[in-house]
């Protein structure tokens, strides 16, 4: 018998969760494009908003909110 638990049952509807995959889907590129900015123009705000992306992105990719 397999008595293994599902902890999390609630899932999100097959339309938003197909919207969070195209947003994760832009994300990359906006990540390489802030990547560049930041390279050229260094600034405060454009560093916070890069490792903002960039946490997105890898709790998207490492499954941390799916």
């Amino acid at each position: 018998m397999n008595f293994k638990r599902r902890f999390r049952t609630f899932r999100w509807p097959r339309w938003f969760r197909k919207g969070i995959d195209i947003f994760y889907q832009i994300l990359l590129p906006l990540i390489i494009f802030q990547f560049v900015r930041t390279l050229l123009l260094p600034t405060t705000f454009d560093m916070i908003l890069l490792g903002i992306l960039v946490l997105l992105y890898l709790s998207h990719t490492l499954g941390w909110f799916s």
